[in-house]
């Protein structure tokens, strides 16, 4: 398979379909095209490689985590006068702030916290790698 074909397979996988689906369809449509020894052969070593480099991410992601284990960042946001914040601190606000006080890029997607930030002071965000978890300090204070 060439691209993703729903009820079929997806891209990169060896399938068995009938000669006529594959032949007036797949083939034309530039979906797929036909299983030869050497094709599987490159499916394979292109899976081993995604997967070989999947693998590293993670190791460096789960570095990421760990070198952030106990840290505070600081996020300057507009406040009322009573503390409460015009607008909620997010996951791309703490990824930024990781950025510029840590140097370390980690993804929004990674960064959770247990109730929305809206309010100035200490929270806490949790950070969680494959086979890492960490507490990062989350300080907003009011902008001037």
């Amino acid at each position: 398979m060439l691209k993703d074909v729903r009820r079929v397979g997806q891209a990169g996988e060896v399938k068995n379909v009938a000669d006529g689906y594959a032949i007036n369809f797949l083939f034309p449509q530039k979906l797929a095209e036909p299983a030869t020894d050497e094709k599987i052969k490159q499916v394979e070593t292109n899976k081993n490689a995604r997967e070989a480099e999947l693998k590293k991410e993670e190791e460096q992601l789960n570095h990421k985590v760990a070198a952030l284990r106990g840290k505070k960042v600081v996020i300057r946001a507009r406040a009322t006068e009573k503390g409460g914040l015009f607008k909620t601190v997010g996951t791309k606000e703490i990824a930024k702030a990781i950025l510029a006080e840590h140097s370390l890029e980690i993804s929004e997607n990674i960064i959770s916290f247990s109730e929305p930030i809206k309010t100035v002071g200490d929270h806490t965000a949790t950070l969680t790698a494959p086979s890492q978890k960490a507490e990062l300090g989350v300080t907003i204070v009011v902008a001037v």
